[in-house]
């Protein structure tokens, strides 16, 4: 398993930013990345700016949403529902956009419920329960 620093998730990111406006040739894992980017235009200052990004880790807000941080969760559920894993992911986030009739609305929705079972998982000292992260994204898909 890949892990990542914060540093080097940042510079991925606005790596991938600054390619993807140069018109530079971008692996798969940029492509995709430069889809959900482009579905955030809120972000791409924080992305313009490799050295911003990076000082700006010294200097957390606790009232300002984490571009970063919200890019890997597009990401990670993206990764999640292409290789349906946890088993069922693939299906419930499909219904979930159905209903919402948007992927990035579904995923939003998704990142509530993925963001609940890592915190549990860390507060209980546990693994992450995929079944319960799944039933969470399946109860928005049936229930909201």
């Amino acid at each position: 398993m890949i892990q990542p620093s914060q540093a080097d998730v940042r510079r991925f990111f606005c790596g991938t930013y600054a390619k993807a406006r140069s018109g530079a040739t971008l692996e798969p894992i940029e492509i995709l990345a430069s889809q959900w980017i482009d579905e955030h235009p809120e972000y791409h200052a924080d992305f313009a700016d490799v050295d911003a990004a990076l000082a700006s880790m010294l200097n957390v807000d606790p009232n300002k949403e984490n571009p970063f941080l919200h890019l890997s969760m597009h990401l990670s559920i993206s990764e999640q529902c292409s290789i349906d894993q946890p088993r069922g992911i693939r299906q419930a986030v499909e219904l979930l956009t159905h209903k919402r009739n948007s992927l990035h609305e579904a995923h939003h929705a998704t990142m509530e419920c993925l963001g609940r079972m890592i915190y549990e998982s860390q507060k209980s000292g546990r693994m992450p329960d995929g079944q319960v992260y799944i039933d969470c994204v399946q109860r928005h898909a049936t229930q909201d």
